[in-house]
C-alpha cells in the first residue's frame, strides 16, 4: 500500500509541474492577446480574474490531491475536473481570440469609412473653393459690365433692364424695356424710349428663348436709333404702350441654359468683338454705373447671365490683345 502511495505522489508530483507549466504557458497567451488590443481591457480584466480564480482553484486541487492520495476514486475525480476545467480555459482563449480578430476587423472597416469619408471631405472643400473661384469672376464680370454698358437691373412686377452710356451726348440718360416671364411666354410691359422692332424682337424672344441676346440687341436697337434718331412719334408711342405678349414654346431660363448662350456667343463672336471695342472707347470718359442690390441678387441666380458676362469679359481681354 505504501509503494503504492509512494508511485501515486511521484506520479502527482511529475503531474503538478506539467499542469502548472500548462497554467504558466495559458498565463503567457493571455497577456499576449491583453496587449494586443486595448478595446477589449474590460474583458481582458475580467479574464485575468478568472486566471486568478483558477489559480486559487488550482491551489485548492493540490490541497485536495494531497488528502485524495488516501482514495484513488477522489484523485481520478479531481484529475478529471482539472482537465475540464483547462480544456474549458482553452474554450475561453480562443473564444477571446476570435474577439480580437473581430475587433481588429472591425477597426480596419472603420478606418476605411473614415478614409473615404474624408476623401470626399475634400472633394467637397475642392468645389466649395472652386464655387468660390467662380463666383468671384462672376461678380468681377458683372462690375465689368455695368462699367462698359451701363447696365442695371431691377426686379418687380418684371424684369427691368436699364441702359446708360448709350448716347454720347448724355451717357447719363437712362434706356430702358420691362420684361415679364409667366406661363413660358416673354411678355414686354414697358420700352422708354419705344422701339419700332420691339414686337419682332419680342416674337423671336418667344421662339428661341435667348434673353441675352434679346437684352443685346435692344441695346443695339437703342444706340442705332440714338445714332440715326429713329424714335418713333408721341402718338406711336401712345398706341404701343399696351403690353406685347406671343406665345413662346415650352422652355424658360434655366440652368440648364449654359449650352444655348455658349452656341450663341459663338455664332455673334467676331461681331461681339468689334462692338465692344467701340463701346470700350466710348465708355472711357463715362462714369461707372452703380449696380443695386436687387440687380446683383438677381443676376447672381441668373445662370444664363453669369455664362454671359463671363463670356463678355473674355471678349474684353480678346480686343485687348
Amino acid at each position: 500500500m505504501r509503494n503504492k502511495m509512494a508511485e501515486l505522489r511521484l506520479v502527482c508530483e511529475r503531474e503538478i509541474p506539467i499542469q502548472h507549466h500548462k497554467i504558466d504557458a495559458a498565463t503567457l497567451s493571455f497577456k499576449k492577446s491583453l496587449d494586443s488590443t486595448k478595446a477589449k481591457v474590460q474583458q481582458t480584466l475580467q479574464f485575468h480574474e478568472k486566471l486568478g480564480e483558477l489559480k486559487v482553484e488550482l491551489r485548492e486541487l493540490e490541497d485536495k490531491l494531497v488528502k485524495a492520495l488516501a482514495a484513488k476514486t477522489r484523485k481520478e475525480a479531481k484529475q478529471i475536473a482539472v482537465a475540464d476545467s483547462i480544456s474549458a480555459t482553452k474554450d475561453r482563449v480562443e473564444e477571446l481570440r476570435g474577439v480580437v480578430e473581430n475587433q481588429r476587423a472591425k477597426k480596419d472597416e472603420y478606418a476605411a469609412i473614415i478614409s473615404q469619408q474624408t476623401d470626399e471631405l475634400k472633394a467637397c472643400e475642392e468645389k466649395h473653393n472652386q464655387t468660390a473661384e467662380k463666383r468671384e469672376e462672376i461678380e468681377e464680370a458683372i462690375t465689368w459690365y455695368n462699367k462698359v454698358f451701363g447696365l442695371r437691373i431691377e426686379c418687380g412686377h418684371g424684369v427691368k433692364f436699364i441702359f446708360t452710356n448709350i448716347d454720347a451726348n448724355n451717357q447719363d440718360k437712362e434706356y430702358f424695356f420691362t420684361v415679364r416671364h409667366e406661363n413660358d411666354v416673354y411678355t414686354l410691359l414697358d420700352c422708354d424710349p419705344q422701339l419700332n422692332e420691339a414686337k419682332e424682337l419680342l416674337s423671336e424672344l418667344n421662339k428661341s428663348n435667348g434673353l441675352f441676346k434679346f437684352v443685346r440687341t435692344m441695346r443695339e436697337k437703342f444706340q442705332a436709333a440714338v445714332t440715326h434718331g429713329t424714335f418713333p412719334d408721341i402718338a406711336s408711342r401712345d398706341q404701343d404702350t399696351s403690353m406685347i405678349s406671343i406665345s413662346g414654346p415650352f422652355s424658360s431660363i434655366s440652368t440648364d441654359s449654359r449650352s444655348e448662350v455658349l452656341s450663341q456667343q459663338e455664332e455673334h463672336q467676331s461681331d461681339e468683338r468689334n462692338r465692344n471695342s467701340r463701346k470700350l472707347d466710348r465708355a472711357k470718359g463715362s462714369r461707372a454705373a452703380v449696380l443695386s442690390p436687387g440687380s446683383a441678387s438677381s443676376l447672381r441666380r441668373s445662370p444664363r447671365f453669369k455664362v454671359a458676362f463671363v463670356n463678355s469679359e473674355n471678349l474684353d481681354k480678346d480686343n485687348k490683345l
